[in-house]
């Protein structure tokens, strides 16, 4: 039963105000043919849609079953709707895009009722209506009397209490009529009809029940109906919620969507503009980062992890400076203005930050893991295992076509004409002499080790992959080395002047012709000529003879022991020749000549047996280079150290030391006449002459073996006698402390091996561990991380990474470019939101009665939302798909013009699926905030004026 008590409504356009109910009060039974009669504007469709709930009213009440309205809510409405009421309409308010099964099911959809559910209800109420077999066609393929009949089909599938009909035959035939009026009689039997209307034949010929309006009042009823008064006001809660799924909104959008394809095609292209944008900066972001990558891997088996036993944490100094670059300094304000100078402390902070970097790595104790069978991390180890260095002393000596020996390690500088070969010619000042007997002997900076291969082979297979054999053969013995020149088989002059191919003279005339600008004299070398050439290797230990007294010198430098020195030398043959193949992507045989480390061993066992080593083991307090200790243990011992060292010096040296000692003692005379009181005596003789009468200092800067004085060798003997004199005299203990301090102390026992060239199997210089893959090498890092965990910081491993470092910098620009550009690119996104906003608005206006219909058949505000919040889904979606297909056949023809400028098929553009599914997720995202207002506006549209709308 439903009552109407008292019932006012009223509409406002601006201060216009018009009564559309002035209270209206009847109550209707459950189950009669009720038409409502009037002229326009009494108030008819008014009081149909209050009935209805699509109109509220202003006062009164309307009482459903017993139960008062007044405090409905919104969703309370909108099941009432769906399930209570049932509508037919003039305009029939069909809707055009779906068929006539869709069009009866919406009901049903919107009450959240099972699809196949939906079917079957729907086709047996278009059975009912008579118009079984028609479910597939579209509206506009119907008569009007059809139509009608959909729309009551439509209000009938619900099963509902009450058929609301706003003048059901105003656009149809006197025929057809009274086909839709019989229909709605037999529909009055089992419920409520109340049926507004203009035609009082009609509505005498077939209602029960006749009410008159004018004016907004009733003013006559032909069969008045009292029911009892009406209960509490609460709301109704038997009724099950209408709601609506999204994937039915999605459905209706897709319907809607498909009626419109050319605006919707070009609506998702203009969308994919920036998604194909962003997707092909993507593609060639990761087609570089992937070659990138791809490189690391293949540079795997040419640059292991190396750990040497110094080394400088590279990284750390690298974010030093990057944050020294990238900002102010300290204190500095973004605005203010400086009053004063102040200090900055960065470039100190960057100083102090490198000096700290230096770290010692213990790589015996690295050594002891790595070789453990147990250790984790020799099963990341590649085929070519774990390489360890060894620091090896020596110098190789060549004898070119005139005859010169050359030292394949000299400064081409010192090449004049003649050039500065042999043994000769080394010029050394005062701290020098010193040194010389605890400095390094290089390497020949010409020589490098090659890579041992694995099961004992001398040369690994990755060295014999790289490299073409030119000539002769790859090294299989310790007196073998191979020749390395470049893909073109050139060596450089300087190379070629230092392993003795060519004499200084060519090397002179090749200069002095690039020099002038000329055309050099061509200089050919057959293979056959160059395999069988010798060089002379001389270990460090060789360098260093012992005198009668047992105390060893240093005879490298003497041209008299040129001839002793070769003949014990290790005689090294050249085998072949080789260069690097055209596929080689790294070089590495990093110098001119590679031996093996046959070589090594051969040289490491050499110095370990040799008389200079085993004198300096068996003493460990005694330095056998002065017969001295290594460190005295008060003043008066080191001032007899000092004389001892004086004595063993040469003529030219004491002579320089005795010129040293007479300025030493002019300053202190100086000082002393200039100051009125005594003061103290500087303790340490000067490192350099400032001048001497006999020029602006001394050539060389000290002992030189003749250079420094003018006076030539009478003038040094004299010298020398002086300072014997002197030293037998009683000398100041001051200047012989200096002198010990200066020239004597400071050298240790480690210092005289490794001078030597005595080498530890247990402590390499650095170790190479190799990987055959890039995830194996990654794998390897982590296991040096855990095992620096369980060390002390003493003996953490400390390493740089340089592939990766020089790579990942790369990579990082790499990324920072494609960010600026997908920022720029991502200025199209918010294009793409603004005009998907202005398409879902059109859309809105287009499909307004649409919204209408949706809400008298009981679909909420938030349903309404959803239909055109799922319109901008399906349009995201396709915009995304869209966008990302394109970028796809776009990287087909952008691929075929990198590999062209590039030459390299490695070097492509290309699309990462993750990074697509992303970019779709992005576009529907846009495209939902798009559309979010013009959804939101949607649901707020009065159903009563959106069915108004044509």
């Amino acid at each position: 039963m439903l009552r109407l008590q008292d019932i006012s409504k009223r509409y406002r356009t601006g201060e216009l105000v018009q009564r559309a109910l002035d209270g209206v009060s009847l109550s209707l039974r459950d189950s009669e043919f009720v038409s409502v009669l009037g002229p326009s504007g009494s108030g008819k469709t008014t009081l149909l849609n209050i009935i209805g709930g699509l109109d509220r009213y202003d006062s009164g009440d309307l009482v459903i079953n017993g139960v008062s309205t007044k405090e409905y809510r919104d969703r309370d409405w909108d099941t009432y709707r769906n399930h209570t009421i049932g509508f037919v309409f003039q305009s029939y308010n069909l809707i055009p895009h779906q068929t006539v099964l869709s069009n009866v099911e919406l009901a049903l959809t919107i009450g959240g009722i099972s699809r196949a559910e939906r079917k079957r209800r729907a086709k047996a109420a278009l059975a009912e209506v008579g118009l079984a077999g028609q479910e597939h066609k579209r509206p506009n393929q119907m008569s009007g009397g059809q139509m009608q009949r959909v729309a009551i089909a439509r209000a009938l599938v619900n099963d509902p209490d009450i058929l609301l009909a706003d003048e059901p035959t105003g656009a149809l035939d006197s025929e057809t009529s009274v086909q839709v009026m019989e229909l709605l009689k037999k529909v009055a039997e089992k419920r409520l009809v109340v049926m507004v209307t203009h035609n009082s034949e009609l509505a005498e010929a077939y209602s029960t029940r006749i009410v008159k309006l004018r004016d907004g009042r009733i003013v006559d009823d032909s069969d008045p109906y009292e029911s009892e008064e009406p209960g509490e006001a609460k709301p109704e809660t038997n009724r099950k919620k209408a709601r609506m799924s999204f994937f039915t909104s999605l459905a209706l959008s897709a319907q809607n969507l498909r009626t419109k394809k050319g605006r919707t095609i070009l609506t998702a292209f203009a969308g994919s503009i920036g998604i194909i944008g962003i997707a092909l900066i993507l593609s060639l972001s990761t087609g570089v980062n992937r070659y990138i990558e791809d490189i690391q891997r293949d540079t795997m088996s040419s640059y292991p992890i190396t750990i040497s036993a110094e080394t400088i944490d590279l990284s750390s100094i690298m974010n030093t400076r990057g944050a020294r670059m990238g900002g102010r300094g300290e204190g500095e304000g973004e605005d203010e203005k400086p009053t004063k100078v102040t200090v900055d402390l960065s470039d100190l902070k960057t100083r102090e930050a490198i000096t700290s970097s230096f770290t010692e790595n213990d790589l015996t104790a690295f050594k002891k893991y790595l070789d453990n069978p147990e250790s984790e991390i020799r099963k990341y180890v590649g085929e070519n295992g774990i390489i360890y260095t060894y620091d090896v002393k020596f110098d190789v000596y060549a004898r070119a076509d005139d005859g010169a020996l050359v030292n394949t390690a000299a400064d081409i500088e010192d090449v004049e004409g003649t050039g500065t070969t042999g043994f000769g010619g080394m010029i050394r000042n005062m701290s020098a002499m010193r040194n010389m007997f605890i400095s390094s002997v290089s390497s020949s900076n010409n020589f490098t080790e090659l890579m041992p291969g694995a099961d004992g082979a001398a040369v690994s297979r990755v060295v014999t992959d790289n490299y073409e054999l030119l000539y002769g053969a790859w090294p299989e013995s310790y007196d073998e080395v191979i020749l390395v020149v470049d893909s073109a088989g050139r060596l450089t002059p300087e190379t070629l002047y230092q392993l003795g191919f060519i004499t200084a003279e060519e090397y002179k005339r090749v200069s002095d012709a690039v020099q002038a600008g000329e055309e050099a004299e061509e200089i050919g070398l057959e293979y056959d000529d160059l395999c069988g050439r010798s060089f002379w290797l001389i270990p460090a230990c060789d360098r260093y003879r012992e005198n009668e007294d047992g105390v060893f010198s240093y005879i490298g430098d003497s041209v008299t022991e040129e001839d002793a020195l070769l003949e014990n030398a290790v005689e090294l043959r050249i085998s072949g020749v080789v260069r690097p193949t055209d596929s080689t992507s790294n070089v590495s045989i990093s110098a001119a000549v590679g031996y093996t480390s046959m070589l090594t061993d051969h040289i490491v066992s050499r110095t370990n047996e040799s008389a200079v080593v085993k004198a300096q083991e068996a003493d460990r307090e005694m330095n056998v280079l002065s017969g001295m200790r290594f460190e005295a243990p008060n003043d008066e011992q080191k001032a007899e150290d000092a004389i001892s060292y004086i004595r063993t010096l040469g003529v030219s040296d004491k002579a320089t030391l005795y010129t040293l000692i007479l300025f030493y003692q002019a300053q202190n005379a100086e000082t002393a006449e200039s100051t009125p009181e005594p003061t103290a005596a500087p303790t340490a003789l000067p490192t350099e002459l400032p001048g001497y009468p006999g020029g602006g200092g001394y050539p060389g800067g000290g002992f030189s073996g003749g250079g420094g004085f003018s006076g030539g060798a009478d003038s040094e003997t004299m010298m020398a006698a002086m300072l014997d004199r002197w030293i037998e005299n009683s000398p100041d203990d001051e200047i012989l402390i200096s002198i010990y301090e200066r020239y004597v102390a400071g050298s240790t026992y480690e210092d005289n091996m490794k001078s030597f060239g005595k080498v530890s199997y247990d402590a390499p210089s650095s170790i190479s561990i190799y990987t055959d893959s890039f995830e194996d090498k990654d794998a390897i890092a982590d296991c040096i991380t855990r095992y620096n965990d369980t060390v002390d910081s003493e003996t953490r491993i400390t390493y740089t990474d340089y592939v990766a470092l020089i790579t990942g910098s790369i990579t990082r620009i790499i990324n920072v470019i494609s960010y600026v550009l997908i920022a720029f690119v991502a200025v199209s996104l918010v294009v793409s939101c603004i005009m998907i906003g202005i398409i879902t608005h059109i859309s809105v206006l287009e499909r307004t009665k649409e919204i209408g219909i949706l809400r008298a058949l009981g679909a909420s505000k938030r349903n309404i939302s959803q239909v055109f919040n799922a319109e901008t889904v399906i349009i995201g979606l396709f915009s995304g798909v869209l966008g990302v297909t394109i970028s796809a056949l776009l990287t087909i023809p952008i691929n075929a013009i990198i590999r062209a400028l590039t030459d390299s098929v490695d070097i492509g553009a290309v699309l990462p699926a993750a990074s697509a599914v992303v970019l779709i997720a992005i576009s529907v995202v846009i495209t939902v905030i798009g559309g979010l207002i013009p959804a939101r506006k949607a649901a707020k549209k009065d159903p009563v004026i959106a069915l108004r709308t044509e």
